[in-house]
């Protein structure tokens, strides 16, 4: 392991303040530190924000928020969470062990890097890591990789259960950095690779997430499911977050999906939403939205079985939901 200055902050301002060039915060590590022993991250100077007073839970004026350095464990049996968005409780228990989930702070669950085997070894190209080096998985082994958003230059997938269930109830991401506070709205925290896959996110060197707050639940039954490779403690191949809300007429008055294990960021399903409101709620509009949403998938040769798994994935779920 290279050497590293480390310095604890005492308040996200001194956190911000003490930001220079070759600076990672450290919250959980869960995350960051496997990448440090691979020599993937390597920081010059460590911030350790874990024991800032950003690990409350609590109601305003109707809306849940939470502190950034929450841990996944706390968030999952919250009260208020398991009662008002047990999506996000669900998400949050099929992410990891509970080991993992003890340390794991909801910030380090946002931010989390890819799992891509490319990314994670330092003797391959990756353009994530070295930018112009090149993305070996579009002719390696992409298997488990992207087939939604992806580019000639990284395809990637987002790791996070957590965040595929904020983005389908529009969450909003609090962020301070050196240009101030801003809020940062889900889905439009995680990029799609594009020409920089390097950059995972919107956030500006220095900025600290302080808080995720979720608004009041949305009409309806809501549901998280996940398809993995093995039943526990693997990340999602594909995953479904969905809200339906339907009317006494059968028809369906509104809907969120957002998909996890298929993109560089979590995905808003917005031409499958688009698709079901107003038509009934029945397994062939649920097949036809499914549809509408994947004709947009440019799936590898190894992983176009991704496919319709994603399209089976959003029809049972949205059976289950519907009434």
């Amino acid at each position: 392991m290279r050497p590293f200055d480390y310095a604890r902050a005492s308040s996200p301002a001194d956190a911000v303040r003490r930001y220079r060039p070759g600076t990672m915060y450290l919250g959980g590590g869960t995350n960051l530190v496997d990448l440090m022993r691979l020599g993937v991250a390597r920081p010059e100077h460590l911030l350790d924000v874990s024991r800032l007073p950003l690990d409350a839970v609590e109601e305003v004026r109707g809306r849940l928020r939470v502190g950034a350095a929450v841990r996944n464990t706390d968030l999952a049996a919250h009260p208020l969470v398991r009662a008002r968005y047990p999506m996000l409780a669900r998400a949050v228990l099929t992410g990891a062990s509970g080991q993992i989930r003890n340390m794991a702070t909801v910030a380090g669950n946002l931010l989390q890097r890819t799992r891509c085997a490319y990314f994670q070894d330092v003797s391959r190209p990756c353009n994530k890591r070295r930018p112009g080096s090149g993305c070996p998985a579009i002719e390696g082994d992409h298997s488990n990789l992207a087939v939604l958003g992806h580019s000639g230059a990284c395809v990637a997938t987002h790791p996070s259960d957590m965040a595929v269930a904020l983005a389908a109830l529009e969450a909003e991401v609090h962020v301070t950095g050196p240009g101030g506070d801003r809020i940062v709205p889900m889905p439009g925290l995680h990029r799609l690779p594009g020409d920089t896959p390097e950059r995972d996110t919107v956030l500006e060197p220095g900025d600290l997430v302080t808080a995720v707050e979720l608004p009041p639940p949305p009409p309806g039954a809501s549901l998280y499911r996940k398809v993995r490779e093995r039943a526990s403690f693997a990340f999602a191949l594909v995953s479904v977050a969905a809200v339906l809300d339907v009317a006494a007429d059968g028809t369906v008055a509104g809907c969120r999906i957002a998909l996890g294990g298929l993109a560089h960021a979590p995905w808003r399903a917005e031409r499958a939403e688009r698709e079901l409101i107003g038509r009934p709620a029945t397994g062939g509009t649920f097949l036809d939205a499914a549809e509408a949403e994947l004709e947009q998938a440019r799936p590898l040769p190894r992983n176009a079985y991704k496919v319709p798994m994603a399209r089976d994935l959003i029809v049972n779920t949205l059976e289950e939901l519907a009434p």
